[in-house]
């Protein structure tokens, strides 16, 4: 077997211990939690309690608009990757809701499969953007294993992020692209999202934001839920359609995305997929 590169995780966060909580248990079994690296937005956020030997530096919270914001934290994040390239072989930058996972049927381990890859800059996994189908999946169990628990997502080129870099670049707000560089989509990679994970959770971050953010929520639903709940799942086969997809297509605006020409597309996760534990 060839001898596993270097490789490091990062983000950025700020009242999130739920899922930074899950994004270190995960990483740090891929990579070794001696090779995450996380920002945390304010000195006032908490250390998570299974961070053991992560290295995580806290940045004064500043307010401002989500635009601006946006463009602060990926700013940082990018420098961080920067510096990390100097003695790591790949970085890997991603919110914490995001979980970039090997195919089981590869029989590698995410290190194995990102060490063996000739990566031209960056490759990203097909992004799936989990949700709640309300139909037939109950209240967030917060102790079990998220995959154990939701079976639905939507194909979405928002997640089909180029996450994984092996040379100095500036990301896009959010991990969504990189300025000048194409994306090259990895037949084996995945980025699962969790954003929509469950609709209670949901309603509470947005209480946190007043009445008429609950009272839209309640009224119009979330887009990723309102998919997995009402759209009739494709066979898993329409994955591999969407990769060929994504990578023909561009939407106008934006040339250095991926693009599906509008097509939202719902698929069952593969039960394979839970061997990842996330």
């Amino acid at each position: 077997m060839k001898k596993l590169k270097k490789i490091a995780a990062i983000t950025m966060s700020r009242d999130d211990e739920f899922f930074l909580s899950r994004w270190i248990a995960y990483y740090g079994k891929q990579f070794g939690t001696e090779n995450l690296y996380i920002l945390l937005d304010g000195t006032d956020q908490k250390t998570p309690l299974n961070a053991g030997n992560v290295h995580i530096a806290k940045l004064p919270h500043t307010q401002m608009s989500r635009a601006t914001g946006d463009k602060y934290r990926i700013g940082k994040l990018s420098e961080l990757a920067h510096e990390l390239l100097k003695t790591y072989d790949i970085v890997i930058g991603c919110d914490t809701d995001e979980f970039l996972i090997v195919d089981p049927d590869t029989k590698k381990t995410l290190a194995e499969y990102l060490s063996s890859l000739k990566i031209k800059t960056t490759v990203s996994g097909l992004g799936l953007d989990v949700g709640q189908n309300m139909k037939h999946e109950q209240q967030l169990d917060m102790e079990m294993p998220l995959l154990e628990q939701r079976e639905y997502a939507l194909i979405s080129t928002r997640y089909t992020k180029p996450v994984v870099i092996n040379r100095p670049v500036r990301w896009g707000s959010g991990f969504h692209s990189i300025k000048n560089h194409n994306f090259h989509i990895d037949p084996n990679l995945y980025l699962l999202h969790f954003g929509a994970v469950d609709m209670d959770m949901l309603i509470r971050k947005a209480e946190k934001r007043g009445p008429d953010w609950v009272n839209h929520l309640r009224r119009r639903g979330n887009g990723t839920i309102n998919a997995v709940t009402n759209k009739k799942p494709q066979s898993q086969q329409f994955m591999h359609i969407a990769r060929i997809m994504q990578q023909i297509f561009r939407p106008i605006y934006a040339f250095d995305k991926p693009g599906m020409l509008g097509l939202k597309r719902v698929v069952k996760i593969p039960a394979r997929f839970k061997k990842s534990g996330i």
